[in-house]
């Protein structure tokens, strides 16, 4: 089977229009994604009851989601593969059909797909796009790569230590830290730790432990919510965080004389309580935060 050249262009211009809103709104909701209109009219874009989509107008599978807390063993494979079981087949019934047919027809047309990545109940993360490089029907599953460089290789799963250390790199830019990054913001409300400020497109996911050291961990007490220039404040240690929650700007930059983004955006930000999670266990770690503390205090 063939595809048509529009195929690819619909599926780019959902990529699109799915970016857009998840800039705006830092997660998908099920009631959005069953009504998107990307210019091609209205499309339901997931299924009502099972992990893979495969609208009948199009060559192959549309969208999957990802459950980390379902039954299929999904998940990172050497952290820089992903693994999609098999959607269960009645006994009996060959594994490699039904809806997995579909998906391995989007690895033989190299057409991309859309991850959906489950974050709460109705509520998932776009990851995109991903391709499916291998099918594994010894092991009832296929294997994913989110680095479209990957898809060229003889044997993406057998890689040089250059090749690993890239795409581990982007396994973890592309599938982990925009997760993080909506389970921080839906804790923190979408609104800035230290100032408030509302506007979901200019927050970030601020690691407390930094994802490039061994314990920073993208998980939401390793993190919080913080607007743009409060997030480059806090990575610059102009801004620090103590354990007891409350905000410190670095002295010499209270003593500063400018305009009113230093007056407003950070001096006044000086001694102000952190803004928490409702939830107690969504809490900033205290030992996370001394740590990171420290290393402010010293640099001032």
């Amino acid at each position: 089977m063939d595809i048509e050249p529009s195929e690819l262009t619909k599926r780019e211009a959902l990529m699109q229009a799915l970016a857009e809103k998840f800039a705006q709104s830092a997660v998908l909701k099920r009631e959005w994604l069953s009504r998107v209109d990307f210019g091609f009219g209205t499309e339901r874009i997931i299924d009502t009851s099972k992990g893979i989509w495969n609208p009948s107008a199009y060559a192959a599978t549309l969208t999957i989601i990802s459950d980390p807390q379902s039954e299929y063993d999904d998940g990172d494979h050497d952290d820089f593969l992903y693994r999609y079981s098999y959607e269960k087949r009645p006994a009996g019934q060959d594994p490699r059909g039904g809806s997995n047919a579909k998906l391995r027809d989007a690895m033989r047309l190299r057409l991309p797909v859309i991850m959906l990545r489950k974050v709460d109940k109705g509520q998932f993360v776009p990851i995109m796009p991903v391709y499916v490089i291998k099918d594994e029907p010894e092991n009832q599953r296929f294997l994913l790569t989110l680095d479209e460089s990957l898809r060229f290789l003889t044997d993406p799963a057998v890689l040089s230590p250059e090749e690993r250390r890239y795409a581990e790199r982007t396994t973890r830019q592309r599938l982990h830290q925009p997760v993080f990054r909506a389970r921080i913001l839906d804790a923190y409300e979408r609104q800035c730790a230290v100032c408030t400020l509302k506007k979901a497109p200019l927050l970030d996911a601020a690691h407390i432990t930094e994802d490039s050291f061994e314990h920073g961990v993208p998980v939401v007490t390793n993190g919080m919510a913080l607007c743009k220039i409060h997030h480059a404040a806090y990575d610059e240690k102009i801004l620090g965080i103590s354990p007891d929650y409350v905000v410190h700007i670095n002295p010499d930059v209270l003593a500063e004389v400018d305009g009113p983004m230093l007056k407003h955006g950070l001096q006044e930000m000086d001694r102000r309580p952190l803004l928490l999670p409702a939830r107690r266990h969504d809490h900033p770690d205290r030992d996370r935060l001394a740590a990171r503390f420290d290393a402010f205090k010293d640099a001032g």
